[in-house]
């Protein structure tokens, strides 16, 4: 009996269902002809961009990180340990290298997307390397799901890209190479400003704040090339 019960109520909610009794407002709502007009007008991005690891080490030793003395230690016992030949990588657990590391240390090429409203990272690395960029105005969740990537939000202002990261899992590394790198420890925020600076170059500037880590934000800048 109870089991007819039970068969007798969901096939009522299958009625009910398609009728709207229990719709939702669709969280991205279909959309309209001029957002894919609005395509038209962003800058050629199109194409696949590899980093520059020198570029990325010759800036990392310009313009050094403000780690706190805590930090500044670990890094200076993994940098002995790659000077001794005892390199440890600290993405040899295979997890995604996540914010900002990927856009530091990246020895991979990837793509970015332009679709209405969003922007999408593709990195050929792995399948983890994946960024959604948000630029429909919606602000950040006021308390974010973490993330190896974290929760992006962004703007156009002429033909750069300015965005905001939030909501990075505190053991996602600030990496300065693939074998030297400290945990934020969380509370990290990461502001970019992506933007072509030649036909087939595009630096990203990065400004990133990290308290349980650096004494200060750190501003560094990262090229790539089309």
């Amino acid at each position: 009996m109870a089991y007819r019960l039970e068969l007798a109520l969901a096939s009522l909610v299958g009625m009910l269902l398609p009728h709207g009794v229990f719709a939702q407002t669709p969280v991205n709502p279909p959309l309209a002809a001029r957002n894919w007009a609005d395509l038209a007008k962003l800058p050629d991005w199109s194409g696949v961009w590899t980093p520059s690891r020198r570029q990325q080490e010759d800036e990392t030793t310009k313009n050094p990180v403000p780690w706190t003395a805590k930090a500044a230690e670990t890094m200076a016992r993994m940098l002995a340990d790659e000077k001794a030949g005892r390199p440890q990588s600290i993405f040899a657990n295979c997890l995604p290298q996540g914010m900002p590391s990927w856009m530091l240390v990246t020895h991979s090429a990837l793509e970015i997307l332009f679709t209405p409203e969003r922007v999408a990272m593709l990195g050929e690395l792995n399948g983890s390397q994946l960024r959604r960029i948000y630029n429909d105005g919606r602000p950040h969740p006021q308390d974010p799901d973490l993330t190896f990537h974290g929760h992006s939000v962004g703007r156009w202002e002429k033909d750069a890209l300015i965005l905001d990261t939030v909501g990075i899992l505190p053991q996602v590394y600030i990496a300065t190479k693939e074998t030297a790198g400290v945990p934020s420890n969380g509370n990290m925020e990461v502001l970019e400003c992506i933007h072509l600076i030649g036909p087939d170059t595009l630096a990203d500037d990065l400004e990133i704040t990290a308290p349980a880590v650096l004494t200060g934000p750190w501003k560094t800048s990262r090229f790539f090339y089309r």
